[in-house]
This record gives C-alpha cells, structure tokens and sequence, in this order.
C-alpha cells in the first residue's frame, strides 16, 4: 500500500484529487516530481487502469525518472503487459505512438522516417537552392526556424524576425511539406500537426486515443505552446480528467513558442477546475528563497505563490563588482578554489550559470589555467559527430530508400564512384520523373544516360542496399542488428575510411569506437529485425537531450545558461554577467519580454541550495574591444538586509571557533 504520510498537506491533496480538471502549481523545489508518481501510484491502488493513465513530459530524461520511479511504486506486474503499464513519456513520443497507427489515414505509410535537424536543413538548402539566384546568400538555418514557428502558431513567429527571412519560409513552406511528404519522411513539429490533423479529419482516430487516454496529465504546463495545449484539450475536453503542473513563475522559453497564457487561463476551458499550490521549498535556504520571491512579485501577471523553506536562514546572498569580464572569471575560479580547499566542497557542487554562451569563454580560459575540471553543458552532441550522422543515414536509408536525404549523404560515403556532379543529374532525373533518387538510380532510361563506370558504381550501390535491406526481412530471433551494422561498415569500407581521414591513428579509432559503441544499443525493443532498427533510430530521433543529461560522474564544475539549468539544482551557484543589456537582454525591451527575463533571473536564484553569488563586470569584452557596461536593473529588487558585497563581507570579523575549523580543514587540505 502506498504511505501517502511522508507527503506535506498539499502533496497530499494533489495525489488524492484524482478526477477532474487539477492545476498542480508546483514552485521550484517543491517535489513536484515526486507528487506526479505518487499520484499516478495512488490512481492504480484506487482500481484505475493503468493502460488508461498518461504522463507527459517535455524530455526524455524526465519521462524516464518519471517511469522509474512509478515502477517502484507500483506491485510488480505479474507479466510485461504493456497494457497495464502507464504510459509516460514526451509530447513527441506520443505523438509518434498515435501516428504509427493511424498515419496511413494522411496519406502516409507507416513506417515513415523522422527528419533531426540536419536532414531538415538539408531539404531546406535544396529547395532554396533551386529557387535562389545566383550569388544570393540566404540562412537556411534562420529559414528552418521561422518554419518550425510558422508550424507551432506562436505568435513569435507573425511579429518578430527579419521579414525576409519571414517572406521567403513562407514561400517555400508548402514544397518544403511537399519534400518530406515525397520521401515519406516528417519532421519534430509534423509529429504534434499530423496528430491534430489526424483527430480533426478522423473523429474514430480521436475517439479510440480519448478510450485509450482516460487519464491526462502534464507536466511543465507552462512551456506548453499552442499546439500542445490544442493536443491536450482535444484528448481531455470530453473525459475532464486533466491534471496539469507546473509554474508560471518558470516560464522562460516564450522564444520558442511556448505560451504562459495556457497555464494562466486554464478556468477558460476549465472553469471547474481545483488549484493547489505547493509552497514548501526542499531546496534551498531562507534568504535565497526570500530574494527569488521579492524578485517575482515584480512581474504583475502572475499567479500569486510565496516558496518557504524549513532550511534556515543560511548564508547572505553575495554580490560582487568586478572591473571586466576577466576580473570576474579569475575571482569567480578563486572562490570556487578557495571552497574546495578551505571547506572540501567538490567541484560538482559548483555551478556557473549565464545568459548567453558567449560568457563562457573568459571562464573556461581561467578554469583551465587553474587546472579545474569542468562540464560545460551544450558542447557538440554525441549525435553530431560525422561518422554517427553518417551511419544513421546507412540505417534510415535500408529501412526506406526513398529517403533523399539520407542516400544522398552516404551515395559516395565512402567514395564509390558517384561523385556529386553524378548525384546531381540523379537528384535531376529524379525531379523530372517525381520519384525519388534511389528509383531514378534503378531505371534503365536514367542510367543509361551516363558512361559505362559511373553507369556500374550505380548498380552496384543499388545492389548493395537491396541486399543490405534484403536482410532486414529475416523473422529469424537470433538476428542481431549489431553484427548486421558492424558487417556492412566493412563491406562498405566506412571503417577504414574513418581511419584514413583522421591525422592520427588514435582519432581514427576513437570515430570507429563511437560507431562500436552505439551499435551494442541496436537489439532493444522489438521483435523483428525492421521493428527494433525503427525502434532504435526513433529513440535515437526523439531523444535530443540525450547528450545533455548524460551523468556527470566526475568531480566537475557545471558551467551552463540560465535558460538549460531549469529542473538542475546545486549547492554553490555563481551567476555572472547580471549587467542591463545581458539580463534583461537587450532585445526584451524591443519586443516587451522583460516580464519572461525576470523569471529567467528567478529561475537562476532558485537553482542554489546554500549559497548564491551575483556577479556584474564595468566592462565586457566583445570582438576583442571592452564595452562599458551598467549593472542589471533586477539587482535593485534584491532586499537590502538579504545582500552583502565582497566591500561588507571583509570588514565582519570571523568568530574564532570558525577561524579554528577554517585553518584547520586548510592544514588538512594541503597534507
């Protein structure tokens, strides 16, 4: 039986409300995860259907946290019945779920692929290539962006941006749909567009996931945009069995389109809707949470919360001036030094947080000559690598050689014959024909155009996937993917050629390694050779924090912006950089967003346990020239009695009983 008692009154009443509308505002530290699983234990121990319980998240890390940590509060299932599991996971992967069943409704096979963002720049270069002018110089990536906009309905997307780059995604948006259509392919925004395209055109699709879905709840509620919360609405309008969380006080990603407004208007689709707020704060100390609550209450639309803690009053909040930028990264290392040495305080019990990840170059400078270990989060992705981009486009390829984008990228990776010049007169033909490219390679009329060696690399690159794909279709169990992937990278040459391209042996076999590692996550879920690769590369798709979660297991500092700390907690945190024109940044008071930079200061706040510095520089370094620069207006809505400056802090005399353990933990330290 679940112990309900370990809750607080307010977890409590939020576990126990099981039916009907529930705004769960969770303020930060609260144990919302916490009070999630528990409500999803405590609805099975009241006789509800598991299969009929749904858990969504925004990543992948949370929904998995989420998943097992229900799986320990739940009797073990006497089989795997997936049916009688809750489903938990993101927006996208239920989307994927829904889609895999019904798409072919759309006019799409089933076994669509799904584009990351390099194959989707890739069909953006394409068309623009087609369609530019000589010379004419234009940011596929700025062009992606307004489309991925122009597809999630924020408003972002109709008043903000250069209005060329606006002009022109609007101009192409509909042969951009028409590209991925083409090569059965759909990209991350597509995933939540099909879906309410699917439930708006087919109300027995709609009507099988509302039998399915009796249950809903959401967490992060106030990142939702409009096409969540459409996704949402239509799953819940009827069943009413919705229960949100989140925190409009945390809402910091208005820039990609989510909508506060969807948390603070929730009683217009829900008028009966019950609130319960959860206060108590298990995070941090009295006087950080003072301060992030003083800082709040200055954003006028808002849903009134006050975070209290039963840590004590802790330290001070230290703010501190600094001359530059460099002045600021030197001091910041000596104190992180200067804890670790006097106080044994580990490196990962640091973290530096900033607006922007320009600011981290003076500090990874200082933290290197000082031979301090870090983990800057949001270097190149595990993902980004050349040879693991290079191998996803062999799988996807196999599974659905109509996939441009992916035969294209390894058509001649490694060399085979078919130079760029010959892939473009393949990309022609297949134009001209409205096929894709690996049909125009098979049709007779199109390769006999070409001359006899570049007309054989042809056909022996077609006989080579047909074969490689031929042996997906085995039904036999003790086909493994691994020894499959590992057998065509041979055949193909691809290790070697990660071997010859690298300056040393060891970077060679470090590129062979990455693909060695990843391919022992191949055999997963699945039965069938084709099931569990589609399995593999969705996850793989879907999963685009994977690289960022990653444990830190070494004794590291976190170095990481404000806007990726969200949901990350640390004992000692340092935000630098709090100057007008970084935060608020400069752009907020153009487009009236100072209300979202003042909860990304809050957010900031609230990531630290026991203490919290804040740091501002006179000048900044831009372009190698130093800047002046003024400090941040949100520093004048710390309390007073709540800050101390380095000036203060030297001139208060340390108790001798504190100078006697500070000396001593230093002669410790150093022997």
């Amino acid at each position: 039986m679940l112990n309900l008692s370990t809750l607080n009154p307010q977890q409590r009443q939020a576990v126990e409300t099981i039916r009907g509308p529930v705004l769960i505002l969770a303020g930060a530290g609260t144990g919302k995860t916490r009070v999630i699983t528990f409500r999803i234990a405590h609805m099975v121990g009241h006789g509800l259907a598991p299969g009929n319980i749904l858990g969504v998240t925004f990543t992948n890390k949370a929904a998995r946290e989420m998943q097992e940590r229900v799986r320990k509060l739940l009797p073990k299932p006497k089989a795997d019945d997936k049916a009688n599991r809750p489903t938990i996971c993101t927006f996208h992967s239920l989307c994927v779920r829904i889609l895999r069943q019904h798409i072919d409704k759309l006019g799409y096979k089933k076994n669509f692929v799904i584009y990351d963002e390099s194959e989707q720049l890739a069909a953006v270069k394409k068309i623009l290539s087609a369609i530019s002018a000589k010379g004419e110089k234009t940011d596929p990536g700025a062009v992606l962006g307004m489309l991925s906009k122009f597809k999630n309905g924020g408003e972002n997307a109709k008043v903000f941006g250069d209005p060329s780059v606006h002009a022109l995604a609007q101009h192409i948006a509909k042969r951009y749909e028409s590209a991925l259509h083409a090569c059965n392919a759909v990209d991350f925004d597509d995933l939540i567009l099909l879906t309410l395209r699917l439930f708006r055109e087919h109300p027995d699709a709609l009507a099988a996931c509302r039998t399915k879905y009796k249950y809903v709840m959401v967490d992060e509620y106030q990142d939702t945009n409009a096409a969540q919360f459409e996704l949402v609405h239509s799953l819940t309008v009827e069943h009413r069995n919705l229960c949100v969380v989140g925190d409009d006080d945390q809402s910091i990603y208005g820039w990609r389109g989510a909508e506060v407004a969807n948390l603070l208007n929730i009683e217009q689709h829900y008028p009966e809707i019950k609130v319960v707020k959860l206060e108590q704060n298990y995070r941090s100390t009295s006087n950080i949470l003072n301060a992030a609550n003083a800082i709040i209450k200055n954003n006028a639309r808002r849903r009134g919360k006050s975070l209290w803690s039963q840590k004590g009053a802790g330290a001070k909040i230290l703010l501190q001036a600094y001359t530059n930028d460099e002045d600021e990264a030197r001091e910041t290392v000596a104190q992180i030094e200067f804890k670790r040495l006097a106080y044994r305080v580990p490196w990962s019990d640091c973290a530096i947080l900033f607006r922007t990840n320009q600011q981290s170059r003076p500090i990874e400078t200082e933290l290197r000559k000082a031979n301090v270990r870090y983990h800057l989060i949001g270097g190149q992705s595990f993902f980004d690598r050349r040879e693991i981009k290079d191998f996803l486009a062999y799988l996807k390829t196999f599974l659905n050689p109509d996939d441009d984008i992916s035969l294209l990228r390894i058509a001649n990776t490694p060399a085979r014959g078919l130079s760029d010049v010959t892939m473009e007169r393949l990309l022609g033909a297949s134009h001209e024909r409205k096929c894709s490219v690996f049909t125009a390679m098979k049709n007779p009329l199109v390769t006999t155009t070409f001359q006899k060696n570049t007309r054989e690399s042809i056909e022996a690159f077609v006989a080579f996937v047909e074969r490689v794909q031929g042996q997906l279709q085995t039904t036999a169990n003790e086909f493994r993917l691994q020894q499959w992937a590992e057998d065509f990278l041979n055949e193909a040459g691809y290790f070697a050629e990660c071997r010859r391209l690298e300056k040393t042996p060891e970077a060679g076999e470090a590129r062979v390694r990455n693909l060695k590692e990843l391919m022992t996550t191949m055999d997963g879920a699945g039965n069938l050779p084709t099931e569990r690769l589609d399995n593999f590369l969705e996850n793989i798709t879907l999963d685009s924090d994977r690289e960022e979660e990653k444990e830190n297991t070494s004794d590291a500092v976190t170095l990481i912006t404000m806007h990726s700390c969200k949901g990350l907690e640390f004992p000692h945190v340092f935000v630098v950089g709090l100057e007008d024109g970084l935060l608020p940044h400069t752009r907020s008071k153009v487009e009236g967003t100072m209300d979202e930079e003042r909860r990304l200061f809050y957010v900031a706040v609230t990531r630290a346990m026991l203490t919290l510095t804040i740091s501002h520089c006179g000048g900044r370094k831009k372009y190698g020239q130093l800047l002046p620069c003024h400090p941040s207006p949100f520093l004048k809505e710390l309390p007073e009695e709540l800050v101390e400056t380095s000036d203060s802090k030297s001139k208060t005399p340390v108790a001798p009983e504190s100078g006697k353990n500070l000396f001593a933990a230093m002669r410790s330290a150093v022997s």
